[in-house]
């Protein structure tokens, strides 16, 4: 044990050990409230147990965290600034739509990048003088402070540009070129991190590279999601979810933060096992949604032949009315419209003439992932009701009634019978096997993949035009009158 080790186990105090038991608790919250998420009865508790346990944090490291023996001073400031946070995201948080939680949920994440990036660029030009000669700028301290401003840059730019695009402010940019720029950028950043701490002498001397850096990784960000169309939205959201979090675990290797270091763990892991399933959700691989093989690409597969019927709201309401078993399936335009609640009364009414109603969800149906779980749940669907897709394709040849409200790809048969078409191969909800298919939509639109439907020509799909809010409530109507 060397002379360095000693005196810093010397330092440690009562303080000290309050603060690293303190962490520990945080981390067992922070534990038990992601574990408490994984259902909609106990998520509120843990969210509540987790905000404890930051809270908990917080506070213990203003109270015992010291530097060379001298505690926090700037307490008014911190609080200050917990205070301007927590007004603001309280008031954002209340006043949102729930068609624009997809890019909430961007805009937070893109913040939680952004602070990993700038702890990172603050702390690399205080780095220990006494580490710098021991071992120059080639430790794991170091490696720390340039991986978290490296990934914390990329998920802060990308969840901006994933933040514009979901909120209809930026397009497509499916230019041939960028994924060639974006491979010599990636390189370029990773030989960065290798070069600054190979052939740097001292943080002085090497900060001028390390801000170079961090605005060649805010460049691969904006240009990484750029090409990325809606359809991947959700798949991208996970996995810069997934950035933000590895980003906080380097903090907690820099700050030797228990507490940040396990909330960063689970984030980037939860993200990433998330963004696996649901690339294996729509039968893609992870370089395949980054390329952007279909999303929001305008290639089509074979023509779609067929004409299409329509339904009354009358016949709709006879129909539904005397089933037995009624399958709804949500998708972003059910959103859109805000009809969630008017859907949930739908299915309250016909509970009560006797009809079986459960809801169909596509794990990548909406703009974010769970964002169709999360819409209905607003509305106080039982969570016993939503039917995840492989539960309930097999039951589908024995549903009266399936009915399609705002969801187009998800449902689309040429997933299993073109391979032509660019979603060949997507796992769908097989929405053709049940008996009738009422399809509700606007018009002839296209979903984000750009082709036409062929389940909208199929011999037991009618649809039922209008607007999703407006169709509900006349339909409800309709139903109450019989």
């Amino acid at each position: 044990m060397d002379k360095f080790t000693i005196q810093k186990m010397m330092e440690f105090t009562l303080g000290d050990s309050v603060l690293e038991i303190s962490y520990i608790i945080a981390s067992v919250l922070f534990i038990m409230g992601l574990k408490m998420l994984s259902h909609p009865d106990s998520a509120r508790r843990g969210n509540l147990l987790a905000a404890f346990g930051m809270g908990l944090a917080i506070v213990a490291t203003m109270a015992f965290h010291t530097k060379d023996g001298e505690p926090i001073g700037n307490h008014l400031l911190i609080l200050v600034a917990i205070a301007i946070g927590t007004v603001v995201g309280w008031l954002i948080a209340v006043k949102v739509k729930m068609t624009a939680m997809p890019q909430l949920v961007s805009l937070f994440n893109g913040m939680g990048g952004a602070a990993a990036a700038l702890i990172s660029l603050m702390e690399f030009p205080h780095i220990e003088a006494s580490l710098v000669e021991r071992t120059g700028l080639v430790n794991g301290h170091v490696l720390a402070i340039l991986l978290g401003l490296l990934i914390g840059s990329v998920s802060f730019a990308g969840s901006m540009v994933a933040f514009l695009k979901l909120d209809s402010r930026l397009g497509d940019v499916k230019a041939p070129w960028i994924r060639y720029v974006n491979l010599v950028l990636l390189v370029g950043l990773l030989l960065s991190v290798a070069g600054i701490m190979i052939f740097g002498q001292n943080p002085e001397a090497a900060s001028g590279f390390v801000y170079l850096m961090f605005a060649v990784a805010l460049i691969y960000g904006v240009l990484f999601v750029m090409p990325i169309g809606g359809a991947d939205m959700p798949v991208v959201i996970s996995l810069l979810n997934s950035f933000t979090g590895v980003a906080a675990a380097m903090g907690g290797f820099l700050y030797n933060n228990q507490a940040m270091l396990t909330g960063g763990i689970l984030v980037g892991s939860a993200g990433t096992i998330l963004t696996i399933l649901m690339c294996n959700a729509m039968n893609r691989s992870l370089v395949n949604v980054i390329v952007g093989a279909f999303g929001g690409q305008a290639a089509g597969g074979s023509d779609v032949g067929g004409s299409i019927k329509e339904i009354s709201l009358s016949d709709s309401a006879v129909l539904l009315s005397y089933s037995q078993k009624v399958v709804i399936v949500p998708g972003y335009g059910l959103a859109v419209a805000q009809a969630q609640h008017l859907c949930h009364d739908l299915d309250k009414i016909l509970e009560d003439k006797g009809v079986e109603v459960r809801y169909a969800i596509h794990p990548v149906a909406g703009r974010m992932p769970g964002h169709m779980n999360v819409l209905l749940a607003e509305a106080d669907v039982s969570y016993d009701k939503l039917i995840e897709m492989d539960d309930i394709n097999p039951d589908l040849p024995n549903t009266d009634v399936l009915i399609v409200i705002g969801a187009n790809d998800v449902v689309n048969p040429a997933a299993e019978d073109d391979p032509s078409s660019p979603i060949y191969g997507m796992p769908i909800i097989k929405a053709r096997d049940a008996k009738n298919v009422i399809v509700m939509k606007r018009g002839m639109g296209k979903g984000y993949a750009a082709i036409e439907n062929n389940l909208f020509f199929a011999d037991r799909t009618r649809m039922l035009f209008g607007d999703a809010k407006e169709t509900l409530q006349k339909l409800l109507a309709e139903i109450k009158s019989l």
